[in-house]
């Protein structure tokens, strides 16, 4: 599940610690569109935008169901824990492939 990608060409290694924090932005509510916007031809800060676009969505599903006593005030925590976690490993440089959230990511295309 985590994992820090390795990536062969040093121009990948570059990217990572170039786009590193501007990436961590992804999973701060909408700031996932700064680096979805500023940075097209980062790979890292892409991955990591489109991931943080995926639990934006979920961040409002879960607020629209946080009302719900215990369960919802439940799941609210747990999106701050995952968003908390993901900010931590993309600052870190990994490609943290998140269980669903990166298979739902994988099908957002921005041109």
């Amino acid at each position: 599940m985590a994992d820090k990608k390795t990536h062969g060409a040093s121009s990948d290694t570059a990217d990572i610690k170039e786009n590193c924090k501007i990436a961590a932005l992804s999973y701060i509510f909408i700031l996932w569109l700064i680096p979805l916007l500023l940075k097209p031809h980062s790979k890292f800060a892409q991955f990591h935008a489109k991931q943080g676009l995926v639990i934006f969505v979920l961040d409002v599903l879960v607020a629209l169901v946080s009302w719900v006593p215990f369960f919802g005030q439940l799941l609210f925590l747990a999106m701050i824990a995952l968003s908390a976690l993901a900010f931590i490993r993309a600052l870190s440089g990994q490609s943290w492939q998140i269980p669903y959230v990166y298979e739902w990511s994988r099908k957002v295309t921005i041109h």
